[in-house]
């Protein structure tokens, strides 16, 4: 498939280049052109403005840090709106708002485009080998199209729903789960520490028995080697990711207590220097609340 692919970023770089290695036709821009010099050197075409990347081929991929991003590149002179052909598919891969993505696709409509949600999940070490899923919305024909960029990149497709929100959705919800499960470890890890416990103690504990899972074993043996530089998501972006949540649920009225303790701890962090560390440094902030550091 010839297709664009805009945002270069860890998690970006990790889609282009299993993209590239699937055999795609891959054009990339980023902001900073030094980013797309690896993917150049394994065959991507480096493009000079984001209209060159939406005329590039039968989609463009956008794969951007928050909303405000988003909109820039969209609406922009020379923009995706602006540039991309009629019929031709925006792939929007990052974790956005529901109100984002509802109004673009609205956009898009309008423009005689096409959108797909396609948020991945997964950290960018799971998508550079492969293991990380992906949740797509949008119209049946449009999917049908990328299904072969989609299975380039993840495991698993999962398939939301006609509508682009539907995946959006299903990716705030997954990570407002995940955020609060890393949450909640480190008020456990805190409290075994507490009285003494060493915490990989409660770690062997929970990951041998119902909390076996990638999440718990990740996150959990982060939180307890204290490895918050080696980063897969920052903190930053997982605030950004709390506040998604909460206005989502705000907006169909569904309340999310737990939601509330995440986004604070995230934001004790960040006002502690800790923003660009792994999210799962909220931990540390708990651990601090605890009197522990």
């Amino acid at each position: 498939m010839k297709v664009g692919f805009i945002g270069l970023g860890r998690m970006g770089q990790a889609m282009a280049r299993r993209m590239l290695d699937a055999g795609h036709d891959l054009a990339v821009y980023n902001r900073t052109a030094e980013k797309a010099k690896a993917l150049a050197e394994a065959g991507a075409k480096v493009m000079g403005s984001v209209a060159e990347a939406a005329r590039y081929g039968e989609a463009v991929v956008t794969m951007l840090a928050d909303d405000a991003a988003l909109e820039k590149i969209t609406a922009q002179k020379d923009g995706l709106l602006q540039s991309l052909p009629k019929g031709s598919i925006h792939v929007c891969a990052g974790t956005h708002s529901v109100e984002i993505i509802r109004s673009l696709d609205a956009a898009h409509a309008k423009a005689g485009q096409r959108m797909v949600a396609s948020p991945m999940l997964g950290r960018p070490e799971a998508v550079a080998a492969g293991q990380a899923g992906i949740v797509v919305g949008g119209a049946a024909e449009s999917l049908a199209c990328c299904r072969p960029l989609f299975e380039a990149i993840a495991r698993r497709v999962f398939e939301a729903g006609a509508d682009p929100v539907t995946a959006a959705a299903i990716k705030i919800a997954n990570n407002f789960v995940l955020g609060c499960a890393i949450e909640a470890m480190g008020e456990g890890l805190s409290l075994v520490r507490k009285y003494g416990v060493a915490p990989q103690v409660l770690y062997d504990v929970m990951t041998d028995g119902l909390f076996a899972a990638p999440a718990y074993k990740i996150y959990g043996q982060i939180i307890v080697d204290e490895t918050y530089e080696k980063v897969g998501q920052m903190a930053v972006l997982g605030l950004k990711d709390a506040n998604l949540a909460l206005a989502a649920g705000e907006a169909v009225g569904v309340p999310l207590p737990s939601g509330n303790v995440w986004r604070d701890r995230l934001v004790g962090a960040v006002a502690h220097g800790d923003g660009q560390c792994d999210w799962a440094v909220m931990a540390r902030e708990q651990a601090r609340a605890s009197g522990l550091v």
